[in-house]
């Protein structure tokens, strides 16, 4: 290198033997610091500069800087623009595609400053550049990414909705734009219980604040059915399903909703054509029974009838051998009696103990199927419904139709029971019971049962309703017991009623046998 290199190095305040330019260029070993004269010809080319580009320093120092341009930059003469837009702004700022030595093209941010001596005069170029390909190539597929996940939640037909650990909300779907009739724009930043009716929307901090306290899951990560409401004020029932996700200490949750408006209308459609056909197997069954008794208690009565006649008439003016006959006689009434009560009671051991369609069930999703159906209108009364599965109670030997219309008619005389109370949370679990048994639990916080009628719950015509017919109870007395089980009640943990019956868990062998 001449001296008059060095003094022009020295003049632009970029001496490679200044302890100070060596401090900055060693902290910062990203970048490459480099220098120009007034003509673009480099004077000072530092290691930074050979390992991001690398040319050595022998090959670089005196060439037009030109040299890590494109080729078609360099013949559209950019080079000498960027230095004349320098020299008139004083320092510019840019990112631009350079060359290494070896061919292969950079993305690079470049900053250029103009430098000047005492009198003002321009003495040449200061550059910093740094290679910033990999962090462009990483910004891409970020916004390739999050245009991929915009797509999804613009098409995707259950609306999503975040909500940070003050339940407020940081993103709305399209889909959810359209479910609760607000814009992302409305409701980023507001309170979650915004789209809630009461009196869900008084208590949901709280809901919040005691998960955050307790880490007691009630419906994260477990879903159920609850209620929102629209920006006009209905409300609509929804599968709310919820996630959670953590970084640095900051939770977020993530809820998913599913409409189930019209789900709920197929279902009470269902329900009313159920309930018309469930009236006419009654109407038919009744005549069948009363056509079955008529003709089976035919005889005896008629046997009954005629043996009391003829008693009567031979008792008039008895003797001893008259006695004797009419021993016989009520003998023989006596005995078609017993015939007579013995067809009654064949008739209703074969209604109680019919045979069954039994197959190996999955107990949480029989319970979930007969919970969506009997919980239909129950979150419009205030209604809380909780669910606690046990892994180990599953699967059960059962007729999935007959043991659903035991809970959903446990889960109607629950929410009904309930309709008086400040207090309505309904709560069902499963546990495994000894000797291959499993106990289902419907539990309520209403008043409970009286005294007087406990003990003749199941029995037929018994009812603690005012209007009821007193046949429901009864009627899962005998599904459960053709299924070897029992029924019973006692009093719930926090007050109301518990209803409890047990089915045979399906073991290995009752595959078999199914």
């Amino acid at each position: 290198m001449d001296g008059g290199m060095i003094e022009s190095q020295k003049a632009n305040g970029l001496d490679p033997d200044s302890g100070t330019i060596i401090q900055v260029v060693k902290s910062a070993p990203n970048y490459a610091v480099y220098a120009l004269d007034p003509k673009g010809l480099v004077t000072v080319w530092t290691a930074g500069c050979e390992e991001i580009t690398g040319w050595a320093s022998s090959d670089a120092i005196g060439k037009h800087h030109s040299f890590l341009y494109c080729a078609e930059d360099i013949a559209a003469g950019v080079a000498d623009r960027h230095l004349a837009q320098v020299e008139q702004l004083g320092r510019v700022e840019q990112e631009s595609w350079r060359v290494r030595k070896n061919g292969s093209e950079f993305l690079a941010l470049l900053t250029t400053t103009a430098l000047h001596d005492e009198a003002g005069q321009l003495s040449g170029y200061g550059k910093i550049l740094r290679d910033t390909t990999d962090e462009a190539a990483t910004k891409e597929a970020i916004v390739a990414r999050e245009q991929h996940l915009q797509s999804i939640l613009d098409t995707v037909p259950d609306a999503m909705v975040i909500i940070d650990e003050r339940g407020l909300i940081t993103s709305f779907s399209a889909a959810a734009e359209r479910l609760f009739g607000y814009s992302e724009a409305e409701v980023l930043g507001a309170n979650v219980s915004s789209l809630m009716p009461s009196p869900d929307r008084e208590r949901h901090d709280s809901y919040i604040g005691r998960y955050l306290s307790t880490s007691e899951r009630r419906i994260i990560g477990i879903g159920r059915i609850v209620v929102g409401q629209r920006r006009d004020g209905t409300t609509f029932p929804m599968e709310l399903s919820i996630g959670e996700a953590g970084h640095r200490g900051h939770r977020v949750f993530t809820g998913f909703i599913h409409d189930l408006t019209e789900s709920d209308r197929n279902e009470l459609q269902l329900k009313e054509l159920q309930a018309e056909l469930i009236h006419v197997s009654r109407l038919s069954a009744m005549g069948t029974m009363a056509s079955t008794l008529a003709h089976e208690l035919n005889q005896p009565l008629t046997a009954i009838a005629n043996y009391l006649e003829t008693t009567r008439d031979l008792l008039v003016d008895p003797d001893a051998e008259t006695v004797a006959i009419v021993r016989d006689a009520l003998d023989e009434a006596a005995k078609e009696s017993h015939r007579a009560g013995h067809i009654v009671r064949r008739l209703r051991d074969f209604v109680a103990r019919g045979e069954t369609e039994k197959r190996i069930e999955d107990l949480p999703r029989l319970i979930e199927e007969a919970a969506a159906l009997g919980l239909v209108g129950a979150r419009e009364r205030g209604v809380r419904s909780f669910f606690d599965f046990d892994p180990a109670a599953s699967p059960v030997l059962a007729d999935r139709i007959q043991v659903q219309q035991v809970l959903v008619n446990l889960i109607r005389n629950a929410v009904e029971a309930m309709a008086q109370v400040a207090i309505r949370d309904l709560t069902i679990t499963t546990r495994r019971r000894p000797k291959a048994m499993v106990q289902v639990s419907v539990a309520d916080t209403g008043p409970g049962i009286s005294e007087q009628v406990a003990p003749q719950l199941f029995e037929a015509f018994v009812s603690s309703k005012t209007d009821g017919m007193g046949l429901g109870l009864s009627i899962c007395r005998t599904i459960i017991e053709a299924h070897g089980g029992r029924i019973w009640t006692d009093g719930a943990p926090n007050g109301g009623a518990a209803f409890h019956f047990t089915l045979m868990q399906a073991r290995p062998e009752d595959e078999h046998d199914a």
